[in-house]
């Protein structure tokens, strides 16, 4: 998800939780033996904060717990006492309203800088939360369709949050030197997927369409989307379409954590809807997700 480049003077004095223990920002460090640092190898989860609630926290601590057992990371601590240090975080930083946190558990520091697993010595568990104004992206962004494609499950299951996201980065940077916010990945086949960092839907006769989600992140705020859908009598499909469907779409949107509903304006220079009479179906969705 874009957002603003410029850094709340908030986030400046933030202490950071690592393993335990709490640093200022610029003391905080990982060794360059970190798992993480050397080969990507670990997951990740990020978490809001609104009105002194961390949005939907079961589900994430769930999807982070299922990320590290599916690449054999044994988390050591209970769900109980990840969010202790959640909230621990939170007081330490005095936060109650409009915050994210990312919470980073890799396969822990390695006795040599190789890919071999059993040379880590345990988990390395991080908590970096900061000041985020949900509104940084509130007029909405532009999309750029890009070659990099969301891989298949036996080769880097695009489903795991992980810290190897270089084949998401690559497609933003495509994204960015092409004039956009964010890349639009097609899957393998060539069906219309997600975004590199977001999940992605389009309006079409008010009619909601998102992908199978064979190839795009479980995300948490997508689920909740269908099923708000599902709750409020708007039809939801999730189905293989194609960019001739994304380009006469009449509104289209992503989903994430830290954006929640962010509005799609244009698509590979393609205006998407008529902002005039503004996107009905998104607003409405947005209200529901809001009160929700």
């Amino acid at each position: 998800m874009p957002v603003n480049n410029n850094i709340d003077k908030r986030n400046k004095s933030i202490k950071i939780y690592i393993n335990g223990s709490f640093f200022d920002r610029d003391d905080a460090k990982i060794s360059v033996f970190d798992s993480g640092f050397l080969l990507g190898d670990g997951i990740w989860e990020g978490i809001r904060l609104i009105n002194n609630q961390w949005m939907f926290l079961d589900e994430h601590l769930d999807r982070l717990f299922e990320g590290c057992k599916a690449i054999d990371i044994d988390i050591k601590l209970s769900k109980e006492e990840i969010k202790k240090a959640i909230l621990e975080t939170q007081k330490q930083n005095n936060m109650s309203d409009s915050a994210h946190a990312r919470l980073m558990i890799t396969r822990g520091n390695k006795i040599k800088p190789f890919q071999q697993p059993s040379l880590s010595d345990g988990i390395n568990f991080v908590i970096i939360m900061e000041h985020s104004d949900i509104n940084s992206t509130k007029n909405g962004i532009n999309l750029v369709t890009v070659p990099q494609i969301r891989g298949l499950p036996m080769s880097q299951d695009p489903k795991l949050n992980s810290h190897s996201k270089l084949n998401c980065i690559l497609a933003c940077i495509q994204a960015n030197k092409a004039g956009g916010d964010e890349a639009l990945m097609l899957d393998p086949y060539g069906f219309v997927n997600t975004t590199n960092s977001c999940n992605f839907f389009i309006v079409k006769n008010n009619e909601v369409w998102t992908s199978t989600g064979d190839y795009c992140m479980n995300g948490i705020t997508r689920l909740k989307v269908i099923e708000l859908c599902k709750a409020n009598n708007i039809t939801i499909y999730e189905k293989n379409f194609s960019l001739v469907d994304v380009y006469s779409s009449h509104e289209a949107f992503v989903t994430g954590t830290l954006g929640s509903l962010t509005q799609v304006l244009n698509i590979d220079g393609r205006t998407i809807g008529d902002s005039a009479n503004g996107w009905p179906i998104s607003e409405q969705l947005r209200e529901l997700y809001n009160n929700l």
